[in-house]
């Protein structure tokens, strides 16, 4: 899920508000916090935490969510639908939901270095490999498409296929918007989120969730549970920013090995009215580079398939099962 949330304050108000915005933002951080509560458990990796969701039994499927987003995606009604016959595993990306950034090296309020999808998927194939699932099917979101295709470069040992569910995969052309810029750059990370965590409405927050979901509605009570307020609290308003801020390098280069490493099963699924991540730009050049991949293109859908479709994403992620012999 990414929050484009629009900011208009002016230079004057940031300075002006500093001080009110720093107790505001720490205040609603806190009651971000309690409201939304870790679901999971936490694991240790490298000796820092990451927090993962576990139901079911069965084959291992790990569920990674979109920018913007945390566990809380995939467990509002997702997570349910699978847990009758496979062990579902939904993490928290670094940086976002309840884990911790990948290392000290990605903190600090003027740090601008986001973690790559290449260090998200070890951090993350470390925590599942930790659980028990040392070839889990991986299913991405989003962003968490970019961390999927990421796990299956380099570590093509331990998973079993991936379900890209509207993910970024190849460079898109011209700049991120100015919104991206701003909060990503060091200046503008460090000041502008605590503005965000403090003053952001409840109107303005769901007015960026239905940007998203369109043109399809959002769920009911989806934004009672998802936990956005999360997501605005500063460190991972800042998290957020900087990895997407910093991606398109990195898919750059991943997009050169597609065709020659990436052999396990793949199922790509996305709307041909996604505006967020377009269809063209990335799972059609996808399927092109990996052709034993199966792309299902879904008509009048944006960018939640798994929301508006999840039957379709079922019977992927149970076509990779039988593919690989785990059912």
């Amino acid at each position: 899920m990414i929050l484009k949330l629009m900011v208009t304050l002016s230079v004057a108000a940031l300075a002006g508000c500093t001080i009110l915005a720093d107790r505001q933002s720490g205040a609603r951080v806190l009651t971000a916090e309690r409201t939304f509560p870790p679901m999971g458990q936490f694991i240790d990796v490298n000796g820092r935490k990451v927090h993962a969701v576990v139901a079911g039994s069965g084959p291992n499927v790990v569920l990674i969510h979109g920018a913007g987003g945390n566990s809380r995606e995939f467990t509002f009604a997702f997570m349910d639908l699978l847990s009758n016959r496979y062990r579902v595993i939904a993490f928290d990306r670094p940086g976002l939901g309840f884990t911790e950034r990948a290392s000290e090296e990605f903190e600090g309020a003027f740090n601008t270095s986001g973690e790559s999808p290449a260090e998200q998927a070890a951090m993350l194939q470390a925590a599942a490999a930790q659980l028990g699932a040392d070839m889990p099917i991986v299913v991405g979101h989003s962003y968490g498409g970019s961390v999927a295709l990421a796990w299956a470069l380099n570590h093509p040992n331990n998973i079993a296929g991936i379900v890209n569910i509207a993910g970024p995969s190849h460079p898109w052309p011209g700049d991120l918007s100015a919104y991206y810029k701003l909060n990503g750059s060091a200046i503008g990370g460090a000041l502008v989120p605590p503005l965000i965590a403090a003053f952001a409405t409840a109107t303005q927050i769901k007015s960026a969730v239905e940007d998203i979901f369109t043109p399809q509605p959002i769920p009911d009570g989806y934004m009672d549970f998802i936990g956005a307020t999360l997501t605005i609290r500063p460190e991972s308003f800042r998290a957020n920013a900087r990895q997407v801020n910093t991606l398109r390098p990195h898919i750059i280069q991943m997009s050169k090995r597609y065709t020659s490493e990436l052999t396990v099963p793949i199922e790509i699924i996305h709307g041909d009215l996604d505006t967020t991540v377009p269809l063209n730009i990335h799972s059609i050049p996808l399927k092109r580079a990996v052709p034993h991949a199966k792309l299902t293109v879904l008509e009048g859908v944006g960018h939640m398939p798994h929301h508006t479709a999840p039957e379709v994403v079922e019977a992927a992620i149970d076509r990779i099962a039988v593919q690989t012999q785990l059912r």
